[in-house]
């Protein structure tokens, strides 16, 4: 998944808005602020990014209330991926601090996105493909409860 990406943007996403934060390759951060879900806000987001050269748009739950970033940055060109449950868990596990916040969630996916490329999956945004997901998430979020 690495790709020649120059810009890692982590979203925790949430039902009313989401966190973003982004970071670059050498993991200097780029953006860190709360996102409206909305196609204008994530739109302004993603074009912003853009200009620090190629985005990779990661997301903590591809389906259901992560399905409008997911569209927006495909619309836009960007590329979209997801950390599967097991892998973000045990990656949040590795970073400092055992505060659950939006923002460092978001951190810890663009960070782990830049460090652990091999540990996202590439989220294709044909309807079958997030029906699957949908399924896999759930099973996934089962299992850790």
């Amino acid at each position: 998944m690495h790709g020649g990406y120059q810009v890692f943007l982590g979203l925790d996403v949430g039902k009313d808005g989401h966190h973003a934060v982004a970071v670059n390759r050498d993991g200097k951060r780029l953006h860190d602020a709360a996102l409206v879900n909305t196609e204008a806000k994530l739109r302004q987001v993603f074009d912003k990014l853009a200009k620090h050269g190629p985005v990779l748009v990661v997301v903590d739950q591809p389906a259901s209330i992560g399905a409008l970033p997911i569209v927006v940055a495909r619309a836009a060109g960007l590329q979209v991926a997801y950390p599967p449950g097991l892998a973000r868990r045990r990656i949040a596990d590795l970073y400092p601090g055992a505060a659950k916040t939006d923002a460092r969630d978001a951190y810890v996916i663009a960070d782990a996105a830049r460090t652990l490329p091999h540990t996202l999956r590439r989220v294709d945004i044909g309807d079958e493909a997030l029906a699957d997901l949908e399924i896999l998430v759930g099973f996934d979020d089962d299992l850790a409860g």
